[in-house]
């Protein structure tokens, strides 16, 4: 598999010239046709315009400090101040009298801009750099689907009452301030573990779920994919004694264009299902790690399971596109069983055992989202 610095140099070639005929054409016949390579391409081409700019950036503040240091030396040397040119039969021009002049009156804001220009490139170096590791803050014409919970707080309080006036006896945690953001989870393994996307839970100083059902456990964040919108929970709370048997399967593969899939989030205090086809085998601005989906979401869908008619868990919802009616993205399946993949390498003593029958198949829709929705949470954030 070509790792990032091997895209690096293919492109460096091409842009020399360096390819063949037969290797450029096939390089710029597979910029056609592979979104992703296209990508990693422009934002080759994005840092390199910027370095190139750093370089001129930094080669002129270079001369600037020289004719700096050249014409303070002079200032300083003992005897007669400089008045004439190389040929001291000549005097200085009008036009050598102004720079002068100028640079004697305005030589420390010569410096400042020179210092602006040099902070400023690094920023963008910062910030370029930042985008691409992270990605966590959504591209332009993208929305992000996690809530701010200040028009959900009454309905939350009014949740929180009841379930601490409860008469069953049944434990409830003690309830913790008041959070500020909220998504959607579901569980990822039947022993505690839970699946999310990233930018649900940053910035988050503690975690809580709560099931349609009003139960709620503690949780802590175990690693989080900004690049592909993935975040891992486990379950932190000394009452939780488990999910059980999940009813959905995780698939490995491709979903197949027009299938009909549905989903089930929380944009509000209640769980809210949600239903469409697949409309796209890849998601914003062609990146092959999401779907697009004709589905209506909203902000707290975010984390929320995408599923196929046969209830295989296709994706996680991650966003929705500003401009377009009911285009929504979903992070694929394959990309977060990788993930578990590459985490019982990293972690082998975690027990990350995923589904291996499911429940759902064949089963009335109906059916299907009613065991569901057990293992379906709002995932609320605290600041």
């Amino acid at each position: 598999m070509q790792t990032e610095a091997d895209y690096y140099a293919l492109f460096e070639a091409y842009q020399r010239g360096e390819l063949a005929a037969g290797a450029r054409a096939v390089f710029e016949a597979r910029l056609a046709d592979e979104p992703r390579l296209h990508q990693l391409y422009a934002e080759y081409l994005e840092l390199t315009d910027t370095l190139v700019a750093y370089g001129e950036r930094q080669r002129t503040q270079q001369t600037i400090s020289g004719l700096h240091q050249a014409m303070r030396a002079a200032e300083m040397a003992p005897g007669p101040q400089l008045t004439h040119t190389v040929n001291p039969q000549l005097r200085l021009s009008r036009t050598e009298r102004r720079l002068r002049a100028f640079w004697s009156g305005h030589r420390a804001t010569v410096g400042v801009a020179a210092s602006v220009a040099v902070l400023a490139v690094f920023s963008t170096l910062l910030g370029l750099e930042a985008w691409r590791t992270a990605r966590t803050v959504p591209s332009s014409g993208l929305t992000a689907l996690r809530l701010e919970l200040d028009q959900l707080r009454h309905n939350q309080q009014v949740i929180n009452h009841r379930i601490d006036n409860r008469q069953d006896g049944a434990p409830v945690s003690a309830p913790l301030r008041e959070n500020k953001f909220s998504g959607t989870g579901f569980a990822l393994t039947a022993e505690g573990y839970l699946v999310t996307s990233a930018h649900v839970i940053q910035g988050a100083d503690s975690l809580q779920i709560e099931g349609h059902d009003h139960r709620r456990y503690r949780a802590e964040k175990v690693y989080a994919d900004a690049k592909h919108d993935l975040a891992i929970l486990r379950v932190s709370d000394p009452r939780f004694a488990g999910f059980g048997r999940l009813p959905y399967v995780f698939k490995a593969g491709q979903a197949e264009l027009g299938e009909r899939v549905f989903t089930l989030g929380f944009p509000r205090a209640d769980v809210v299902y949600g239903e469409g086809a697949l409309s796209a085998r890849t998601g914003y601005r062609g990146d092959s790690a999401f779907y697009q989906v004709s589905i209506p979401v909203n902000p707290g869908n975010s984390g929320g399971p995408l599923l196929d008619e046969r209830g295989n868990l296709i994706g996680v919802v991650s966003g929705r596109q500003d401009d377009a009616q009911s285009a929504a993205f979903a992070t694929k399946s394959s990309y977060l069983v990788r993930l578990v993949d590459s985490l019982r390498n990293r972690q082998p003593a975690q027990p990350y055992h995923l589904p291996r029958a499911s429940q759902l198949a064949g089963a009335p829709r109906a059916q299907q989202v009613k065991r569901l929705q057990d293992f379906v949470f709002v995932v609320k954030v605290y600041e």
